[in-house]
């Protein structure tokens, strides 16, 4: 399986109202690229998470930490923390990885 940015953002479109989208799936992972607009309002997910940053800088609130992120930063969210990216760039753009069982793994 492989898919490309562009490929990915295709099957997204162009018209700002889906916000994400599932483009490979196998077993318990999934692979979603997901383009917040102005907020990111995203709550708890239920399986353990990747996120691998494709363009836009800003911050990452996951839990009670708060970093900077970058293009190429890869940030993991145990399942069922509280996590939101803020005050990021209009361009902002990024790979969602969920895996493993309900619950994350121990």
């Amino acid at each position: 399986m492989q898919i490309s940015v562009n490929d990915a953002l295709n099957q997204l479109g162009n018209d700002k109202v889906e916000l994400f989208k599932k483009v490979l799936e196998h077993g318990t992972m999934s692979v979603e690229l997901y383009r917040p607009l102005i907020t990111d309002t995203q709550s708890p997910h239920t399986q353990d998470e990747l996120y691998v940053i494709i363009k836009g800088t800003g911050e990452f609130v996951n839990g009670n930490k708060r970093t900077d992120f970058n293009p190429g930063d890869v940030l993991f969210v145990a399942a069922g923390t509280e996590h939101r990216f803020e005050n990021f760039s209009s361009d902002f753009l990024t790979w969602v990885i969920f895996y493993g069982p309900d619950g994350g793994e121990k």
